[in-house]
């Protein structure tokens, strides 16, 4: 037993040495590249102790357990509000001009902004008009000319004021024989600003619900 004991003793001090050979002899920048990783790897592992706990004393205070559950309702709410088009909406995203286009122009760009990340939209009208697109907007063309959005008559030239990722969503409007491609084609035009600021404030009433109601 004590000759096993010696043993290990000895190949532990064998390892513990080969390690000290080997940082000895390596290069000024791997050691410091080694104590960098170390460090940031420290720091990773401070930063989810702290957020474990804060959530620990969350769960565990009944008070601070209500209260974070009320503030993630509300935040989802405003989420909710915002895709409804029942409150007003900021943020980045473009400024597009929509100049002698078709109806189906303006749902192509709609569905197409969506597609590349577009969250709330409203469409303006020359002649003053203002519509908040949702999911359920529709567009068709008007008898007196421009369109038709959700029963408003808007005149040209349109702008769709969109929040969402520009660049994502600017690309996806210029693929081609996409959005611009087509209203080109039709002799209209498509030009986008990218803003870091949009500022959606057109709002739709929220429907009044005669049948279904939430489950608690």
């Amino acid at each position: 037993m004590l000759l096993a004991l010696l043993g290990f003793s000895l190949v532990v001090q064998l390892r513990s040495n080969d390690a000290d050979d080997g940082l000895s002899a390596a290069r000024q920048e791997d050691l410091v590249r080694i104590l960098s990783d170390l460090e940031a790897q420290d720091s990773r592992l401070l930063a989810e102790i702290q957020a474990l706990e804060q959530s620990k004393q969350q769960l565990n205070s009944e008070v601070g357990g209500r209260e974070a559950a009320l503030a993630e309702a509300e935040k989802r709410s405003r989420e909710l509000g915002l895709l409804a088009g029942t409150v007003p909406g900021r943020g980045p995203g473009l400024d597009i001009t929509l100049s002698n286009v078709k109806a189906a122009d303006v749902l192509n760009a709609v569905q197409e902004l969506r597609g590349a990340g577009g969250e709330v939209m409203q469409l303006n009208g020359a002649n003053g008009a203002s519509v908040r697109v949702v999911a359920s907007s529709f567009f068709v063309a008007a008898s007196g000319g421009g369109i038709i959005a959700d029963g408003e008559h808007l005149t040209g030239p349109l702008h769709l004021l969109v929040i969402g990722p520009s660049g994502t969503m600017s690309t996806a409007l210029q693929i081609p024989g996409g959005v611009v491609a087509s209203a080109k084609s039709d002799g209209g035009s498509v030009t986008m600003d990218s803003r870091s600021l949009v500022e959606v404030t057109a709002v739709r009433k929220a429907a009044a619900l005669r049948y279904a109601s939430p489950v608690s």
